[in-house]
């Protein structure tokens, strides 16, 4: 049993919301339960409209499926990704004040002790138990690449001021490439998908901290990330494995 929260906020300091957040614990096409986190970016309403069209045909995609793939779940989620790619790409070009319009998307299903992820842009999804947190996924941005070449500390890339230039995003070529991952989760376990609005503003400790201790962690994690500045849209989705007795 999946016990969850969800919640987008527009934060403190933006003048519109461009994130978009979808979590179903119920079944999605041939998937049992689906949650996606999308954070949009482009001039004017371009972003929140990145953010929209991408998990709404996403969601399309899979519920066209009356089956999983016979290549698995994780080959379903990534023809998803592609399927809104080429719709935010073809919308970009139909209207010219959404011209290079994009949005992150990080989306996840668990079933039967697993979570499948796929991941474009700097969303990210984290599994957190009463021992600790650990990001699932790697941020497809310019500072993410310049540690992982050992160029940059963790550290210097949290204050860089090229901290929010992406590498890869979904909507603005017509082609993209998206991360896959399948990790194990076992019950009392949690799986967090978040926008940077809340990541870029609370401590990965305090994510823990709150994620175990509120009776409405998503709220508790949006009201934490304003209470420090809420320079960002923030969005979360909470999802707890639950113990079955």
């Amino acid at each position: 049993m999946l016990n969850v929260s969800a919640k987008t906020d527009i934060g403190k300091k933006r003048a519109i919301n461009q994130d978009t957040v979808f979590a179903l614990a119920e079944p999605v096409g041939p998937l049992p339960n689906l949650f996606i986190v999308a954070d949009g970016m482009g001039g004017h309403n371009g972003g929140e409209i990145a953010s929209q069209v991408a998990i709404a045909h996403f969601c399309k995609h899979i519920e066209s499926h009356g089956s999983i793939l016979k290549s698995g779940v994780l080959d379903l989620l990534t023809s998803a990704a592609n399927a809104a790619n080429a719709e935010v790409f073809s919308q970009s070009k139909i209207h010219s004040d959404l011209t290079g319009m994009g949005t992150t998307l990080t989306a996840c299903t668990i079933d039967n002790g697993k979570c499948s992820i796929i991941h474009v842009g700097d969303s990210r999804a984290y599994a957190v138990t009463g021992d600790g947190i650990t990001q699932l996924t790697s941020d497809h941005s310019y500072v993410n690449e310049m540690v992982k070449a050992g160029q940059m500390s963790p550290a210097e890339a949290r204050e860089h001021p090229k901290r929010n230039v992406l590498t890869q995003v979904l909507g603005p070529n017509a082609e993209m490439s998206a991360d896959g991952y399948i990790v194990d989760v076992e019950p009392g376990s949690v799986i967090l998908l978040c926008s940077d609005g809340l990541y870029n503003m609370v401590s990965e400790e305090e994510i823990k901290h709150l994620i175990n201790t509120s009776q409405k962690p998503a709220i508790a994690l949006v009201d934490a990330a304003n209470a420090q500045g809420g320079t960002d849209n923030i969005t979360v989705v909470v999802v707890k494995i639950e113990v079955t007795p």
